[in-house]
């Protein structure tokens, strides 16, 4: 008996020997994101937009589907799935014992049940164990325009559990406003939110659009307090005469990336997030209108973000939306 466990000892040795390796190796390959948020068969929102632009910047990307459906819900209808912790935790599972869980990134979006965004939470301090040093992007998506399209029992778990684990955050205005309990109505307002999310924890905080701006721009604001240095800022973004989806999950992915590429530097990620963005939705206007013609309206189908059209400008953005630094 003795020397049958003996024998065994180099065995379970050896497993642990490989996931360490493998984690080792890992980490010393390019940059790894974890993306986990929505997934659309036809369309780009979710993974589906943040994917290909990370790719496109030099990341290897694995993805985590908090639903699939058919397509966005802004068409008339879609089919598909909701996940839950259950199934997240296999994934994440599976992943561990395997010794391939090595991030240098994670990143977050749609989630549509509380019981998936409460295995979040234990996901994030699970990957923070075998990397103490990823960095936590999470775009809270709850709403627009004064409504959730979440279920309402996330934002408790949000505020609570989620926030205070993010290293970086780009809730639009409705969702800071959700989850600080505070009204934006001037740029002292959203100043004070900003700081609330950096009290909860966050480094970096960017409201991604509120409508401090004016009628023919949308304003945008940004926090950093890194290693002791703090930077605020403003960007003008100008509107466009429609509506398009999957913007937020462009704009966490883009601004993830250029954070890395930067090595930090708040102002040129969000210029050229926001440069990235403005060009991608002029080139989805317009090829949307070629596409329905004169006198046709728009519809959401028309809409869909051209991503694979604008490799060339995800690659190199054409500097022209200029952020201006804020009084500390």
């Amino acid at each position: 008996m003795r020397r049958w466990m003996n024998a065994c000892r180099p065995l379970i040795s050896s497993k642990s020997l490989v996931l360490q390796r493998n984690r080792f190796v890992m980490a010393a390959n390019n940059v790894r994101v974890l993306s986990i948020q929505s997934h659309v068969v036809s369309g780009y929102v979710g993974n589906k937009s943040a994917c290909f632009p990370l790719q496109v910047l030099g990341f290897e990307v694995d993805t985590i589907n908090s639903v699939q459906f058919s397509n966005h819900t802004g068409y008339k209808s879609f089919k598909g799935q909701v996940l839950d912790n259950n199934q997240l935790g296999d994934l994440i599972e599976g992943l561990k014992s395997n010794g391939i869980d090595f991030y240098s990134h994670l990143l977050t979006g749609y989630i549509g049940s509380k019981s998936f965004l409460e295995k979040v939470k234990s996901v994030v301090e699970h990957l923070k164990t075998v990397n103490p040093n990823l960095i936590y992007v999470c775009d809270p998506v709850m709403g627009d325009h004064g409504k959730m399209y979440v279920p309402e029992d996330l934002l408790p778990v949000y505020r609570e559990h989620i926030v205070p684990l993010a290293d970086i955050i780009t809730p639009n205005q409705y969702e800071a406003e959700l989850l600080s309990g505070r009204k934006i109505k001037n740029e002292g307002d959203a100043l004070e939110v900003m700081k609330w999310f950096h009290d909860q924890g966050a480094k970096t905080v960017v409201l991604s659009s509120t409508e401090l701006g004016s009628e023919n721009e949308l304003l945008g604001l940004a926090s950093s307090v890194i290693n002791g240095t703090s930077t605020r800022l403003q960007i003008g973004i100008p509107r466009l005469p429609v509506n398009f989806t999957g913007t937020g999950d462009l704009f966490a992915s883009l601004l993830l990336g250029w954070m890395h590429h930067t090595d930090s530097n708040l102002k040129k990620s969000v210029e050229n997030t926001v440069d990235t963005m403005q060009t991608i939705l002029r080139r989805t206007l317009d090829m949307a209108r070629q596409e329905a013609g004169p006198d046709t309206p728009l519809t959401v189908r028309h809409l869909e973000l051209k991503l694979v059209q604008s490799l060339d400008d995800i690659r190199s953005p054409v500097s022209k939306c200029k952020a201006s630094v804020l009084e500390n």
